[in-house]
C-alpha cells in the first residue's frame, strides 16, 4: 500500500510541473501570436499606386499635405474641374488602401464629380501609399491626417468643403467633421460606428483567429504597445458634433466586413438631419461599382443640398 502511495506521489510531482509548463507555453504562444497578428494588422504592406487621374482624362497636380500632428507628410492629388469649382470634396480611402482606392473605385467616381464641376482632393493616409508614417491606426491618428488636408483646402480655396470616405476613411471623415465645423457635410460609405466595439465583435473576420482568447489579447496588447486609445475612433460619438450638418450614410446589406447596422446606428442618432441609403447584395464598399448611376445621383443630390445650406438658401 505504501509503495502504491509513493508511486502516486511521484506521478503528481511529475504531472503538476508539466501541466504548469504546458499552460505557460500555451499562454506565451497565444500572446506571441496576438502580438504578431496585431503588428500585421497595423503594418500592412503598402499597395502601389498604379493609376492616376490622367488615365481617366483628368488633369491633376501632385500635392504634399501636412497632417495636423505637425510631423507626418502626406502625398496626394488635386483635381480641378474645367469650370469654376462648386465645392471641394476630399476623398478618404479605406484600410490598407491608398488614394486611388481600386475597391470602389475612386478615380471613375472622381471623374463623374469633376465633370459636374467639383474639385477633388485625394491623398494617402499615414503608412499608406506614398505618405510618411509606419502604423495604420484605423482612425485614431488618421483623423489628424484628414484635418491637415482640410486645413490646406481652407487656406487655398474659398468654396465649401465636403468629405467623402469609404470604410475606415468614412469613419475618419465623420471623426474629422466632428472636430472641424467648416466641413459642410459628409458622405460616409460603409463606416464602423465604434472601433473598439466593432473589433471586439468582428476581429475574427480580419484575423481568422478564434474570438477567445485572441480578440481580448490583441485589443489589450496592441493599444498598450502602440500607445493608442481606441476610444478616440468612435464615429457614433462624433456624429453628435457633426449635427446639424448633414451626413449621407451609404451601406450594403450584403456587406460581410462591416455590417450595415453600423451605419443604421449612426443614422438613428439624428434621423431628422442625416440620410441613409441601403443597397442590396453589394460587397464591402462595392455599392458604387454595382449601382453607379443611382450612386452618382444620390451623391449629387446630397452635394447640392450642402451647397444650398452653405449659401444660406
Amino acid at each position: 500500500m505504501e509503495l502504491q502511495f509513493e508511486r502516486q506521489r511521484k506521478v503528481r510531482r511529475w504531472w503538476f510541473p508539466a501541466l504548469i509548463s504546458l499552460l505557460v507555453l500555451a499562454i506565451l504562444a497565444c500572446v506571441g501570436i496576438s502580438v504578431y497578428v496585431g503588428w500585421q494588422l497595423t503594418h500592412k504592406e503598402r499597395k502601389p499606386i498604379v493609376e492616376t487621374p490622367r488615365d481617366y482624362g483628368m488633369s491633376y497636380k501632385d500635392v504634399v499635405f501636412m497632417s495636423k500632428d505637425g510631423k507626418t507628410k502626406l502625398k496626394g492629388w488635386m483635381i480641378e474641374p474645367k469650370t469654376k469649382a462648386k465645392m471641394t470634396i476630399i476623398f478618404s480611402h479605406g484600410y490598407g488602401g491608398n488614394r486611388y482606392e481600386p475597391n470602389v473605385p475612386f478615380l471613375p467616381l472622381a471623374k463623374r464629380l469633376v465633370d459636374e464641376g467639383y474639385r477633388i482632393i485625394m491623398f494617402d493616409f499615414r503608412a499608406s501609399g506614398e505618405s510618411e508614417g509606419d502604423m495604420i491606426t484605423l482612425g485614431v491618428k488618421e483623423k489628424y491626417d484628414l484635418l491637415g488636408v482640410i486645413a490646406y483646402a481652407k487656406r487655398h480655396f474659398p468654396e465649401p468643403i465636403a468629405l467623402y470616405g469609404v470604410s475606415m476613411g468614412a469613419a475618419t471623415a465623420i471623426l474629422a467633421a466632428g472636430m472641424d465645423q467648416d466641413v459642410k457635410g459628409v458622405i460616409a460609405d460603409s463606416p464602423f460606428s465604434d472601433l473598439e466595439a466593432y473589433l471586439r465583435k468582428n476581429m475574427p473576420v480580419w484575423t481568422h483567429l478564434p474570438n477567445v482568447p485572441f480578440t481580448y489579447l490583441i485589443l489589450t496588447i496592441i493599444p498598450a504597445l502602440a500607445d493608442l486609445d481606441l476610444n478616440e475612433s468612435s464615429p457614433i460619438k462624433a456624429v453628435r458634433h457633426v449635427a446639424p450638418r448633414p451626413i449621407l450614410f451609404i451601406h450594403s446589406k450584403g456587406d460581410s466586413s462591416i455590417p450595415y447596422e453600423e451605419s443604421v446606428k449612426m443614422y438613428n442618432v439624428h434621423r431628422d438631419m442625416f440620410e441613409l441609403w441601403l443597397t442590396e447584395k453589394a460587397k464591402h464598399v462595392k455599392s458604387f461599382s454595382m449601382y453607379q448611376d443611382e450612386y452618382i445621383k444620390k451623391v449629387l443630390m446630397f452635394l447640392q443640398k450642402i451647397q444650398k445650406g452653405a449659401n444660406g438658401e
